[in-house]
């Protein structure tokens, strides 16, 4: 780096001082000179993209790798290859957060089990066929809440979510009004798979009698296999990483503050690889209009 610092130096002083002056001066061989000339030359290459990279990656609070932010410069129209991204990344130190681990929810064999009707066929053909939940704790100082999501697993969009303080039956219970205004407006040929793990609260016969009023079939992971809801653990893991993990909270009140505006974020805004590069409403909508 101090090599190129100094041939940047040269290069600027260059009209005035002239170069053989300036690289005896500083003991610079020609070809040294010249070799980090050029190189420099390619690195101003970039210049348009490195900054619209790091925008990108900032306006994404640090959620975004390098193969979405790429996705984005293509959505854009920027045609750059994802390597390059990688590497221009790395070298203006913009990192993508890492993950953690989950809370379980199971507590013996209460209530009735519903069978495995999803069985890890997590691809969905149209909206709102296939949906999963999942309950995971919040701990911020000795603060904890409990969130419980539902994403869609046609395009990964949160369809409801309720933040309590405590995982018991009312926060099942009431969660999923927000899905059944959605089901309800559904054919009755297009019925709507809900699945969820062995949780004590989604064997519980108000939550199975509130699905079957609502013609929703329910659907449990086999016990104790954390791959047959996935895709739950996948987007706690994503959450946490990307908002509560990157800010350090110390107030729960704001966390739920921002957790509306990441969820409206997530939804809206987020774009996925698997979804084209579109977020989970925009793939919705074109669904739609097809």
């Amino acid at each position: 780096m101090a090599a190129r610092f100094w041939t940047q130096a040269i290069q600027t002083l260059r009209p005035q001082y002239g170069l053989e002056l300036l690289l005896e001066i500083k003991g610079m061989a020609r070809s040294i000179f010249y070799y980090h000339l050029k190189a420099l030359g390619r690195a101003d290459r970039y210049e348009v993209e490195k900054k619209r990279i790091c925008e990108i990656f900032h306006e994404s609070k640090g959620r975004y790798g390098y193969r979405r932010v790429t996705m984005q410069l293509h959505n854009e129209g920027i045609a750059i290859n994802h390597k390059t991204v990688e590497r221009l990344m790395k070298e203006q130190g913009l990192k993508c957060l890492m993950r953690k681990k989950r809370y379980r929810s199971y507590k013996g064999t209460i209530g009735k089990i519903a069978p495995n009707v999803l069985n890890r066929d997590f691809k969905a053909d149209r909206p709102y066929q296939k949906l999963v939940t999942d309950v995971s704790r919040i701990a911020i100082g000795d603060k904890k809440s409990f969130l419980s999501p539902v994403p869609d697993l046609f395009n990964g969009e949160v369809l409801g979510y309720d933040i309590s303080d405590r995982a018991d039956l009312s926060q099942i219970n009431n969660m999923p009004d927000e899905v059944f205004t959605i089901t309800d407006k559904l054919p009755e040929d297009r019925g709507t798979i809900l699945h969820s793990d062995q949780g004590w609260q989604y064997r519980h016969k108000s939550y199975q009698d509130a699905l079957q009023k609502h013609g929703i079939k329910q659907s449990m992971s086999r016990k104790g296999n954390c791959l047959d809801n996935s895709v739950m653990e996948n987007f706690f893991g994503l959450m946490k990483s990307e908002l509560l993990y990157a800010n350090n909270y110390k107030s729960m009140e704001l966390f739920k503050k921002d957790l509306k505006d990441y969820i409206e974020w997530y939804n809206n805004k987020r774009i996925k690889m698997k979804l084209k590069g579109m977020s989970p409403v925009q793939y919705r909508a074109q669904y739609l209009r097809e």
